[in-house]
């Protein structure tokens, strides 16, 4: 029997789950999602577990877990995909140097960070070519190894910490410049990443609540403020 758990970036629930069995908020047993609700779309998001009272849980159960290994079949051949390495040999989410892809990178953060949005491919021609690379190339480098994510036309949907698309999770920092996150671990982290002050705002995806953190110089002194639904 396989059992891979599949995250987010530093997720903050992953640790829950590698507590309560060896392996996070997304449980495959065999390449199967035991917990998975018809219909969810998947979703670069933190995910909730409902316990048997309603409560919402960032893990599944302990009493859940041991239900979806008891219905899998262990002694069945699993035609799961290979792990991948842990850490990108310990670069984490920075792009290796070679053939300008850590270029590419802190370009497109760069211009999230100063505008808000994503880069076009005009954006980033000329840093891709000063290492002899076209912007296609490049981002399709970047995308494969999951550095960001790329639409069906080839442009950039997201690069951790920023999403290019909508979410609950809204960041405005010192500068004005307001920027989506993809998740709300990733808000927290972008006024650290930059170094600056900022007022992250998200929507409580079960009470559909706003939330407003305030964080100075990546610090965040002030306890989360909920103003009521929006």
């Amino acid at each position: 029997m396989r059992v891979m758990v599949l995250t987010v970036p530093d997720c903050p629930n992953a640790p829950v789950v590698e507590e309560r069995m060896t392996g996070s908020p997304t449980v495959l047993i065999n390449g199967v999602d035991f917990f998975a609700v018809p219909g969810t779309p998947p979703s670069l998001s933190c995910r909730l577990y409902r316990e048997s009272d309603g409560r919402a849980d960032g893990a599944p159960s302990i009493a859940d877990l041991r239900e979806a290994l008891n219905a899998a079949d262990a002694t069945a051949d699993c035609e799961c995909p290979p792990m991948d390495s842990a850490g990108r040999g310990g670069r984490g989410r920075l792009a290796p140097v070679a053939g300008g892809l850590r270029a590419v990178q802190q370009a497109v953060l760069r211009h999230f960070a100063a505008t808000g949005a994503a880069p076009s491919a005009g954006d980033l021609h000329a840093v891709a070519a000063t290492h002899g690379r076209t912007v296609i190339e490049a981002l399709t480098d970047l995308a494969a190894e999951d550095f960001l994510t790329l639409d069906d036309h080839g442009s950039i949907r997201a690069a951790y910490p920023f999403s290019g698309a909508p979410t609950r999770h809204r960041v405005r920092l010192a500068s004005g410049i307001e920027a989506w996150s993809m998740c709300a671990v990733d808000a927290l982290g972008i006024p650290d990443m930059l170094g600056t002050d900022a007022v992250i705002t998200s929507t409580d995806p079960v009470t559909g609540d706003t939330i407003t953190v305030t964080s100075t110089q990546g610090r965040m002194p002030f306890l989360p403020r909920r103003t009521g639904r929006p």
